[in-house]
């Protein structure tokens, strides 16, 4: 039996005259991909809320919305931000290309189009995209809490992890968007020296911790999250090994090197105090030694 065909690569081309997209669908239909058409920004909009290309040409100069907004807002939405859009346009100068690459934009190319270098540059960027894809279905497998931002705080992706994580500690479907302003605030502070990680509060209390990683191209900034826990140490391991608070106080001391002295001292305790109590963790832990037990701490902690 023959393997089924590999469906068409989904090419939306977006542009206000009527001759490009002629010649522009019959070149790449003729070249094995599948074509969709819009006239304009706000049908371009339509077309994606419905079908996901796989690479959008845009047209930089047209009424009403030019595609550099275009290519704004469909970088806004979350399945279409990770589409690479490459502009077409008959602006040369060095500002409409930054502008272009500034809106979302990965290429541009100038007017009137040579179809084998088009094709060309399509390949490579489809090729680039589904490299991060991958990338990107990895983490996800991985279980990494992980988002990418623009430098204005918007969303560029994010691995369902992290989706899951925000919407929970925020209480919301949208919660990378309404965290995108601190983001984007903690970003500028950077610029002024603050290297310390951002603390997302939901109703006053600190629920997110977004710890910079760095920046990936020239405006992809990537942070991995974790859960600010509300559970304390001493909490944590009580209920995780059925000590007393007193035990699990002990036992925090241990995980972090302490000595029995040191512990004695900082708790208020006397030296035999902490070793009968060491003597009841060793028991409900199951260890024979203070080893034993700060490494069984610490994982449980790392677990918490």
């Amino acid at each position: 039996m023959s393997d089924a065909p590999r469906p068409r690569d989904i090419v939306l081309i977006v542009d206000d005259s009527p001759e490009t997209l002629g010649f522009l669908t019959d070149a790449l239909e003729q070249s094995g991909f599948s074509v969709l058409i819009a006239t304009s920004g706000p049908a371009a909009l339509k077309v994606v809320d419905k079908i996901t290309p796989d690479i959008v040409l845009m047209d930089a100069v047209m009424p009403e919305m030019d595609g550099f907004d275009t290519c704004r807002r469909l970088k806004a939405l979350a399945d279409i931000a990770p589409v690479p859009v490459i502009f077409m346009t008959g602006l040369t100068e060095t500002e409409h290309i930054v502008h272009a690459l500034e809106s979302g934009g990965v290429d541009y190319l100038s007017k009137p189009i040579n179809i084998d270098e088009l094709r060309a540059r399509i390949r490579v960027h489809l090729g680039n995209a589904r490299s991060t894809q991958s990338a990107r279905v990895a983490l996800d497998a991985a279980g990494r809490h992980l988002l990418a931002v623009r430098g204005n705080g918007a969303l560029h992706w994010s691995t369902p992890q992290a989706t899951r994580l925000v919407d929970t500690a925020i209480g919301s479907e949208d919660g990378l968007d309404a965290v995108s302003d601190q983001i984007a605030l903690f970003l500028l502070e950077r610029t002024l020296g603050k290297d310390a990680p951002l603390v997302i509060e939901n109703a006053g209390v600190p629920v997110l911790q977004l710890a910079f990683l760095g920046t990936i191209g020239s405006d992809e900034y990537l942070f991995r999250l974790t859960a600010v826990s509300q559970t304390t140490d001493e909490e944590a391991l009580r209920r995780h090994f059925s000590l007393t608070m007193r035990e699990a106080e002990v036992l925090v001391w241990i995980a972090k090197g302490k000595s029995n002295r040191d512990i004695a001292e900082i708790l208020g305790l006397s030296a035999r105090t902490v070793n009968k109590h060491l003597e009841q963790i060793y028991v409900k832990l199951g260890v024979e030694n203070r080893a034993s037990a700060a490494v069984k701490a610490t994982n449980a902690l790392s677990q918490s």
